[in-house]
């Protein structure tokens, strides 16, 4: 699926099963929060945390997957069209650190 038709399949699913979509400042704070989530699974799998027995079952890429379907949605909601958006950032990172990363004597 491109990013182009998962912000399709976002948009026809609001519109089929969620009445509409929440509004941009909810929809602000919902990614706040899955990105908690998904820090809270990180933290305990490759830090130093132990796993609470509520956070056992939860699933890495369900919380990533989740952290992109509110993403998608506000794209949607205020007209972003994520494919050009990130062709243009990914350019972006190339003009300006095409060479940075490669003579960071930090990173070999």
């Amino acid at each position: 699926m491109t990013i182009k038709e998962a912000q399709a399949a976002v948009d026809e699913w609001i519109k089929t099963y969620g009445v509409r979509y929440f509004n941009e400042l909810t929809n602000m704070a919902l990614l706040t929060e899955e990105v908690g989530e998904l820090a809270r699974i990180i933290a305990r799998t490759y830090g130093e945390q132990s796993f609470k027995e509520s956070d056992k079952n939860r699933d890495l890429g369900d919380e990533m997957a989740d952290i992109l379907w509110v993403l998608l949605c506000l794209a949607n909601q205020t007209g972003v069209d994520l494919t050009d958006a990130f062709a243009k950032n990914m350019e972006k990172k190339t003009q300006r650190d095409g060479e940075r990363h490669r003579n960071n004597e930090k990173l070999k």
